[in-house]
């Protein structure tokens, strides 16, 4: 038989960069990324996130809160930060390990990232999980909104694949929740253009589940945890059958993730130099607009 934790011990527990919180009324549990320095999947903020996670899944969402016994009926990934949800890898990280050529390092961050999405996405516990994505996801903060069972975005939020510009593909689940979307062509050409979106954009098309105004991101969460929750018993049992038609193993996660190692040990200085670019505006957090990295790299 699965503990019954106390919220409180839950949220004592030692996140460095991330907080939660748990709204009692239909069991939302918060987990809002706060990474240092830069706005992206460092090694403890990806800890911290898959402590959390797993905690959950272990317990089977049952806690205690506000000393009476709670379930925790749905996940929020969302951000701190003003703009952005994530902007991906440490690609100040990728920079040191591919000059090194260490790709043990590599490796092991990259599976740290596929196993916070796989957690996510293959929740073992009945709960809901949903990233609400206000401002920039980009690289693996898009994937880490696809893993979700309910991706809502405002209408100006931005979200794409940068890799290409250094010569590099989304390794950690882009193809892998794309295809299975919108279909592996479309899937493709969004990996391959490097295209920034907009969510009204990807609303469109079919990868973002909820579109809500801009500023009004949580109260159109908050709005479809109170229109859906009377069938969240159907919703999680369709969605455990969706994974039967078209299943996604953590095998197939992982076999990309090696493709993903042994592409990147091979980028040239020229590569290299348009990561660096990248690195200074996670650093300056402004992603808003990759076309000049682009054109730079085509000079």
């Amino acid at each position: 038989m699965n503990a019954v934790v106390d919220f409180h011990q839950l949220s004592t527990l030692k996140f460095q960069q991330i907080t939660t919180r748990f709204d009692n009324e239909f069991g939302v549990m918060w987990s809002i990324m706060q990474p240092e320095p830069r706005p992206c999947f460092n090694k403890i903020c990806l800890n911290d996130l898959l402590q959390h996670h797993t905690y959950l899944q272990n317990v089977q969402g049952q806690i205690i809160s506000q000393g009476k016994s709670a379930q925790v009926n749905y996940l929020i990934l969302a951000s701190s930060m003003d703009g952005v949800f994530n902007l991906g890898g440490d690609l100040s990280v990728f920079k040191e390990l591919i000059l090194a050529q260490d790709r043990e390092h590599l490796l092991a961050y990259a599976k740290l990232c596929t196993e916070n999405l796989w957690t996510f996405y293959s929740m073992q516990a009945p709960i809901t999980t949903i990233a609400l994505v206000q401002g920039q996801a980009m690289g693996g903060g898009f994937e880490s909104a696809l893993s979700a069972h309910i991706l809502i975005a405002e209408k100006s939020a931005m979200m794409g694949l940068p890799e290409v510009l250094f010569n590099l593909f989304p390794g950690m689940g882009a193809l892998s929740f794309l295809s299975r979307k919108v279909g592996m062509h479309t899937a493709e050409q969004m990996v391959r253009s490097g295209k920034i979106y907009t969510g009204e954009e990807l609303y469109k098309m079919g990868v973002v589940d909820v579109l809500a105004e801009d500023g009004q991101g949580e109260y159109a969460l908050n709005n479809w945890v109170k229109k859906n929750h009377r069938s969240l018993n159907s919703f999680q049992a369709i969605n455990r059958a969706k994974q039967r038609v078209n299943p996604l193993t953590i095998n197939e996660l992982n076999e990309i993730t090696e493709i993903w190692v042994d592409a990147a040990l091979r980028l040239d200085e020229r590569n290299l130099k348009v990561m660096e670019r990248l690195v200074r505006a996670q650093n300056s957090k402004v992603n808003t607009d990759v076309s000049h990295i682009n054109q730079k790299q085509s000079a």
